[in-house]
């Protein structure tokens, strides 16, 4: 009984819908598990191609979507980045309103956000509610957010930053040492 070990699913699939008299049959097994690993990977192309269509599977298709939203593509930024860009563009069409900077904003971050309207001072502000420090894409977040409010608002954010009560006699010098200054107030 000779038994090939077929490395292809859809082979093993393939090779399933034949007659019984092919079981044992080396040829017909060989046959099956290379069309079966074409398929395999036509499959995998398929399902690639499909990801594309979605910003938060897309890879290779991010270039795609900032060419229709007018967004300038750059490579060297990592492909959260670019998603959040991407998000943000096609959250914030519509009238200007808290709720729209709250989407396009929370969009960028990916965490919480709070926007309150200062009216007598012609403006608002945009607070980041449950992250420490600056997030890395604030000026992509930025330039979204002066492209969606009126001009004559003027916008401020707000960050949450870690103070001597929150680390004192709760982290060690090994954890401080580990965490990025730039979340500490007054860090750099």
């Amino acid at each position: 009984m000779n038994n090939m070990v077929m490395s292809s699913l859809r082979g093993r699939e393939l090779f399933s819908y034949l007659p019984a008299y092919y079981e044992n049959s080396r040829v017909m097994q060989a046959d099956m598990d290379a069309k079966g690993s074409e398929m395999d990977l036509l499959y995998q192309a398929l399902e690639a191609a499909a990801a594309q269509f979605f910003v938060r599977t897309a890879t290779w298709g991010l270039s795609r979507w900032e060419f229709e939203l007018g967004i300038p593509t750059d490579l060297s930024k990592p492909l959260d980045q670019r998603r959040a860009v991407i998000e943000s563009k096609l959250r914030g069409a519509g009238k200007f309103s808290g709720s729209l900077v709250k989407n396009v904003a929370e969009a960028y971050h990916g965490g919480k956000v709070a926007v309150s309207f200062q009216p007598e001072q012609w403006g608002f502000t945009v607070k980041f509610i449950d992250s420490v420090g600056i997030p890395p894409n604030l000026e992509d977040l930025k330039a979204a957010i002066e492209e969606i409010k009126p001009a004559h608002l003027a916008v401020k954010f707000e960050f949450n930053y870690l103070l001597i009560r929150d680390i004192h006699e709760k982290m060690t010098l090994s954890q401080m040492e580990q965490t990025p200054l730039s979340i500490f107030a007054g860090g750099a």
